[in-house]
C-alpha cells in the first residue's frame, strides 16, 4: 500500500471511525446506571445535553428542575445528580459532611488554574487552609485593613465614572468593577497594588487572561475531548496552557515580591493575607512551597475579585431594570451616610451606617437569590447514600445544588420568585436572614464562605458611593443581557451603561 492510498484510507474511514467511538461512550454512558430504578433520581438525559445547550446551561437546568426537584444527567462514568431541594443540600453540605468531597472529577478538570487552593482540595490541606483563612478573616486588623482598601479604590473608581459621565460615554461597568475588584483582592489578599484603575497596567492582561482561563476550564465539563486536546496541546486545551502559564508566572512575581519586601522589614505589621501565610510556610517549607502559596492565592483571586464584581453588574442590571428601586435606596443613602465632597462620603461609609440600610442590603441579596455568583456547585460521593428525599446515590456520583434554578423556583420563594422584590428580605423594613440552604448564594456548612461580610461591606461601599452620585440606565435597553458560562455568572459582553450626574 502507497503512502499517498494509506492516506485516503484513513480519511475515508475516519468517519466510521468517528461514528463507533460516538456509539460507544453512548454504551458507557448508559450502561450500569440503574436507569430504570425508581430508588434513583429520574434521568433527565446525558450530559450532552449540556453541551448543546450550553450557551443557556443555567436556565435549561432551571427548566429540569421545575420538573423533578432531583434528577440526574448521565455521565460515561458517573450520575451527576442535580437537586434544588434543601433537605438535600443540608445532607451533603453540613449533616453528612464527611460522607461528600470536592472528588477526582473536579480536581482533574481544575488542577492546572487552581491546583491544591482551598476551593478544591479536600481532607487535611484543606483544614490547614481553612483554619488559617478562618483566623485571619476574624481579626480586626484584617477588617481595617481591607476597609481602607476598599474605600481607597471606591474613592478612584468613583471618580473614573465621574469622567465618563461628564463626556456622556457609554461604557463597560463589568469591566470598571473587574479591574477595582482585582485592584482590592491583590491589595488586601498579596500587599500589592496592581493600580488597574489609573491605567492599562499589567493587571489588565491578567485579567484577561484568568477570564479567558477560567472559561476555558469550565468548558472541560461538557467537552468529552478536552484530555486529548491537553495531550495534543491543540484546540481550546492549547490557549488554556498559554493562559495558564502566564497567569503562573505573574503570580509568582507577587511571591517573590512579597517575600523580598518581607525580608527587609522584619517587624512591619503583616496585614495582608499573603504576608501571613509566608510567615506559616515556614513552620513547613517543603509542603508550604511556592506552588502551594501561588495555588493559595489563585483561589482568592477567584473568590475575591468575580464574586464580588459579577454581583455588582447584576445588581446595577437589576437597578436599571427597577427605576423605583434605585432610587429607594439613594433615598436610604442620603438619610444615613452625610458628606459631600467623594472623600468625605466614602470616609463615611462604615459599618455603623450600614447597620442603617436595610433595603440596601436586601436588594444585594435578592441579586444574589436571582443571580448567585456561583451559579452551580457540588459534591462527590465517597460511598453508596440515600438522599433525605429518598434517592439512591452511588459512590462516585456527583451531586450538585442549582444555586441559580433555586432562586427561581416557586415551591422555594413563592409565585413571584423570578420577580425582583428586596422587599420579600423585609419585615416591617428590618432585614430578614433566610436559611442558608434555601439561600445558598455563600455556600453552607463548614465549607460556608468566610469572606461574606467581606463581600457584603465591599458591595455596599461601591454601590452607595457610585447611587449616591450617579443615576444609571442601560445604554441599550432593547439589547438582551444574559451571562457567559463560567465558574462565575459573568455578564456576557460586559453591562454597557450611562452615568447620570445627581444634583447635590
Amino acid at each position: 500500500m502507497d503512502f499517498p492510498y494509506a492516506i485516503f484510507t484513513i480519511i475515508a474511514t475516519l468517519p466510521l471511525l468517528l461514528l463507533i467511538c460516538f456509539f460507544a461512550l453512548l454504551v458507557k454512558i448508559f450502561t450500569r446506571k440503574s436507569i430504570g430504578n425508581p430508588a434513583y433520581p429520574p434521568v433527565a438525559g446525558t450530559v450532552l445535553s449540556l453541551l448543546i445547550n450550553f450557551n443557556r446551561i443555567y436556565d435549561y437546568l432551571t427548566e429540569l428542575a421545575a420538573k423533578h426537584q432531583t434528577f440526574r444527567l448521565l455521565a460515561e462514568d458517573q450520575s451527576e445528580i442535580y437537586t434544588t431541594e434543601g433537605r438535600n443540600i443540608e445532607h451533603i453540605l453540613k449533616s453528612s459532611f464527611d460522607k461528600y468531597n470536592k472528588g477526582q472529577y473536579l480536581q482533574g478538570i481544575t488542577n492546572d488554574l487552581l491546583g491544591q487552593g482551598i476551593f478544591v482540595v479536600d481532607g487535611a490541606s484543606w483544614r490547614q487552609q481553612r483554619k488559617l483563612a478562618s483566623v485571619e478573616f476574624s481579626t480586626r486588623m484584617l477588617r481595617d485593613f481591607s476597609c481602607n482598601i476598599f474605600r481607597k479604590n471606591a474613592v478612584k473608581l468613583i471618580r473614573a465614572v465621574s469622567q465618563l459621565s461628564l463626556s456622556a460615554d457609554i461604557f463597560d461597568i463589568q469591566e470598571l468593577l473587574m479591574r477595582y475588584s482585582l485592584d482590592s483582592i491583590f491589595e488586601v489578599g498579596f500587599g500589592t497594588d496592581l493600580n488597574c484603575m489609573e491605567s492599562d497596567s499589567a493587571g489588565s492582561s491578567f485579567i484577561k487572561a484568568f477570564d479567558d482561563a477560567t472559561s476555558l476550564i469550565y468548558w472541560r465539563y461538557i467537552d468529552p475531548t478536552w484530555k486529548v486536546q491537553r495531550l495534543l496541546n491543540i484546540g481550546f486545551e492549547a490557549s488554556l496552557a498559554k493562559n495558564v502559564k502566564y497567569i503562573h508566572a505573574f503570580v509568582q512575581q507577587v511571591i517573590s515580591k512579597k517575600r523580598g519586601q518581607m525580608e527587609m522589614q522584619q517587624n512591619s505589621d503583616k496585614e495582608d493575607i499573603l504576608s501571613r501565610f509566608l510567615i506559616e510556610s515556614k513552620k513547613d517549607p517543603e509542603k508550604m512551597n511556592d506552588e502551594y502559596l501561588r495555588d493559595i492565592i489563585l483561589n482568592f483571586i477567584l473568590a475575591g475579585k468575580d464574586t464580588t464584581a459579577n454581583t455588582l453588574s447584576w445588581f446595577f442590571y437589576m437597578l436599571c431594570k427597577n427605576p423605583l428601586v434605585q432610587e429607594r435606596i439613594v433615598q436610604e443613602i442620603r438619610e444615613a451616610i452625610p458628606g459631600n465632597s467623594i472623600d468625605e462620603f466614602v470616609t463615611n461609609t462604615t459599618d455603623d451606617t450600614f447597620e442603617k440600610m436595610h433595603y440596601l442590603h436586601a436588594a444585594l441579596s435578592e441579586t444574589l437569590r436571582l443571580y448567585p455568583a456561583i451559579p452551580v456547585d457540588g459534591r462527590c460521593a465517597e460511598a453508596d447514600d440515600i438522599l433525605p428525599d429518598g434517592y439512591r446515590v452511588k459512590k462516585g456520583d456527583n451531586v450538585y445544588y442549582i444555586a441559580y434554578a433555586m432562586g427561581r423556583m416557586t415551591n422555594i420563594w413563592g409565585d413571584d420568585a423570578k420577580d425582583f422584590k428586596p422587599e420579600r428580605w423585609l419585615n416591617n423594613g428590618i432585614f430578614q436572614p433566610e436559611s442558608p440552604f434555601k439561600f445558598i448564594a455563600f455556600h453552607a456548612g463548614p465549607r460556608m464562605c468566610l469572606g461574606k461580610d467581606f463581600a457584603y461591606r465591599q458591595m455596599k461601599i461601591v454601590s452607595v458611593g457610585l447611587l449616591r452620585y450617579f443615576r444609571f440606565k442601560l445604554a441599550d435597553e432593547k439589547r438582551a443581557v444574559t451571562y457567559k458560562p463560567t465558574f462565575t455568572l459573568h455578564v456576557d459582553g460586559g453591562l454597557h451603561l450611562l452615568a447620570i450626574s445627581r444634583p447635590d
